[in-house]
């Protein structure tokens, strides 16, 4: 195997890793054959890193049975959507280190005889990037097709890319359809994240006993982690697993002094703690109620309300719901209500109740993984956070300011969106606009509207205008609110000592990686 000399040039070291670079980085890329593929990520139990966890042995069965049995061809889908707004680790990839996700892809496709590579993102810069790299190289070229779709929460999910790249809306299928047997056009489809097939390409480049000489038995090779919220040194890190995850908090500068959310925003909360010493394994995590989701970790210091964090995530949460079943049009936003008056001391312990009686009303109702997530996240807040929780049920505050420290969507890519908004020199309590759009309006105790605060989610849009229209006294209206900067983490990597497969060569060796 190639081991990189004094030439080396990481993503670490560089904005960006052209083809001759990689090359001389990585070395050359192995052909396999589909049973060779299958074997090599079978041995080394790889699973998938867009959170689901499926086994990619299985997937790659499942997709070649069900090519075999329709007599239909193979696409590669690489789902590069990365909808959680705490997740920068497919966007590092693609922006500093392509042809890693690319040349994954394409062991992929020449292993399944594949004549079609799709690429879905949501962001312009991620779109130019893989583009640029595959016209460098004639068998991506002739491959790769980059498709945008729209940046939502739900179009993360493997479902929802499929439908939006069929021309339906994006949002997660009610029943079960896996892409394996109808994924784009009806094809079978091999569907999994932009680090899952990094992971393949620097799998085939290392071998099965190379890829397993770090990590665990169980759990063999690296994960990337992007690691925000109240972290001094965010960023996108590579770890072996089994490492503590006290180790990578401390690397990036960062003191939970409240807790950790691990797997993002359908993720877990865990004490600080059980977070110090919870190793970074599917294994480890689940033995402490956790996830690892799409490997998002979020600590949150004192300098900050942790509860008045998460009302402002659960509100956020209830207008990514796609609007396909009750319990997620009406049970998340009556979480965040509850949440929003909790913290605003107007709740007290009736809110707390309201909270934990619609997140049981709502897990495991859904049409799709939503709900559950919503649920799991918020729950486990307030197993967490119980001194703070103490604070707003008892004294209606806690003394913190709430800074905003989880990371809610904002850029370029995000659009205007409207919001309801009440002229209060003009409302007179009538209460209809509540029974019209019950989703985002509720009555307060003097029978006038509280509004969640949220943009109006696009399958509300025909109710929002039919209540401003019908307002008898003219006070309701929808405003153009754009996104307001929220802290978001930056593509950079610090200096760990760790094994450097996905950020640095593939030798297998144990090397410095300098700050990004």
């Amino acid at each position: 195997m190639h081991r990189p000399g004094p030439a080396d040039r990481r993503v670490d070291r560089v904005q960006r890793i052209d083809l001759p670079t990689h090359n001389s980085v990585f070395g050359s890329l192995p052909r396999l054959t589909a049973n060779q593929l299958v074997d090599a990520t079978e041995r080394v139990n790889l699973y998938g890193r867009g959170g689901a966890a499926f086994p990619f042995s299985r997937k790659l069965q499942s997709v070649m049975q069900s090519a075999r049995q329709r007599r239909k061809r193979i696409v590669i889908l690489v789902n590069a959507t990365e909808g959680e707004p705490g997740s920068a680790k497919d966007r590092m990839l693609l922006l500093r280190s392509p042809y890693l996700v690319l040349g994954g892809a394409l062991i992929a496709a020449r292993a399944l005889q594949a004549r079609e590579i799709v690429i879905g993102v949501t962001r312009t810069d991620m779109a130019r990037s893989i583009n640029s790299a595959a016209s460098a190289e004639p068998d991506l070229r002739r491959l790769v097709r980059v498709v945008m779709v729209p940046d939502r929460f739900v179009t993360g999910e493997g479902g929802a890319l499929v439908n939006a790249l069929n021309g339906k809306t994006p949002v997660p299928p009610g029943r079960k359809v896996l892409p394996s047997d109808y994924g784009i056009h009806d094809l079978p489809t091999l569907l999994s994240n932009a680090e899952t097939y990094a992971q393949i390409a620097v799998l085939a480049m290392l071998g099965p006993e190379g890829y397993a000489s770090t990590g665990t038995r169980d759990e063999p090779g690296t994960t990337l982690l992007t690691v925000g919220g109240s972290a001094d040194r965010p960023a996108v890190v590579e770890v072996p697993f089994g490492l503590p995850l006290g180790e990578v908090l401390d690397l990036c500068s960062a003191s939970p002094a409240d807790g950790v959310l691990v797997g993002g925003y359908h993720g877990m909360w865990l004490p600080a703690a059980t977070a110090y010493a919870v190793p970074v394994s599917r294994e480890g995590l689940a033995a402490v109620g956790g996830t690892l989701g799409s490997g998002i970790v979020l600590p949150i210091g004192d300098g900050t309300c942790p509860l008045g964090e998460v009302s402002r995530i659960a509100s956020y949460l209830a207008g990514e719901s796609a609007g396909q079943c009750g319990p997620c049009k009406l049970g998340l936003p009556a979480i965040a209500r509850a949440l929003a008056a909790l913290i605003d001391g107007s709740g007290g312990i009736e809110a707390l109740d309201v909270a934990r009686r619609s997140a049981a009303g709502v897990n495991g109702r859904g049409a799709c993984s939503h709900p559950d997530g919503v649920t799991r996240f918020v729950l486990s807040a307030l197993d967490v956070f119980t001194e703070d929780l103490a604070a707003h049920v008892f004294h209606s505050a806690c003394g913190r300011p709430v800074r905003g420290v989880l990371p809610l969507p904002a850029g370029p890519e995000q659009e205007v969106r409207q919001r309801l908004e009440v002229d209060w020199t003009r409302c007179h309590g009538h209460g209809l606009c509540a029974h019209l759009v019950p989703e985002l309006i509720h009555l307060d105790a003097q029978g006038y509207p509280v509004i969640l605060n949220i943009p109006v989610p696009a399958w509300l849009d025909r109710d929002a205008q039919q209540a401003v229209h019908m307002c008898p006294a003219l006070a309701l209206r929808l405003s153009n609110t754009t996104p307001t900067p929220n802290r978001t983490v930056p593509v950079t990597i610090p200096a760990p000592t760790l094994r450097t497969g996905l950020v640095g060569g593939a030798s297998g060796s144990r090397r410095q990686i300098t700050a990004g």
